[in-house]
């Protein structure tokens, strides 16, 4: 199983950047469609991706089309769009035999209707108020990614982890002290 988050000709590159270092944290493969707003060696995305690019997988395609076509019969294919009605978190991505891919669209249009209207089935929504016309690319991104690793038990990522300098070493690290009620002290 491998996840996949896909981006429709993003524009901004910082956005770019933030979800690709997300994809790097969480050995998530990012595909890009062309055409970008920006060049890949932009030192902005460069800034907000850090020094992760090396562990990042990227495949780009020229167009909607030719990502489509790389596509094979395990992949599942799910448009995050604000017009769905179906929440992101209804679905099971937890089958270990398909892969599944997130097609986010263009910060400023999102994703094209006709191919939305011909994959209704897989629109899916991110809760939020009508206060906000929607929320930013790689926060989305990172809210979507993080479900579905969830719900697979977030495979080869590291759930803790101490450091030479742990802020939380010594009494917060033993087991007991996270059964008792921290509410009580």
């Amino acid at each position: 199983m491998t996840n996949h988050i896909v981006l429709f000709e993003p524009l901004m590159p910082a956005n770019t950047g933030n979800i690709a270092r997300t994809c790097a944290g969480t050995e998530t493969v990012l595909d890009l469609i062309e055409p970008l707003g920006f060049q890949l060696d932009n030192k902005k995305m460069k800034r907000a991706g850090l020094d992760y690019w090396d562990k990042v997988e990227i495949h780009k395609h020229d167009d909607l089309k030719a990502f489509l076509d790389t596509l094979g019969p395990n992949d599942e294919m799910y448009l995050i769009s604000k017009f769905s009605s179906k929440s992101y978190t209804d679905v099971d991505y937890t089958d270990n035999n398909k892969n599944y891919y997130f097609v986010f669209g263009k910060e400023t249009t999102g994703l094209p209707e006709t191919f939305m209207r011909e994959y209704y089935d897989r629109n899916l929504r991110i809760p939020m108020s009508d206060h906000i016309r929607a929320y930013n690319l790689s926060n989305s991104a990172a809210m979507v990614i993080m479900e579905a690793l969830r719900q697979q038990g977030f495979p080869n990522l590291e759930k803790s982890h101490h450091y030479e300098n742990d802020k939380l070493k010594d009494d917060y690290n033993r087991h007991e002290r996270y059964e008792r009620n921290l509410g009580d002290e």
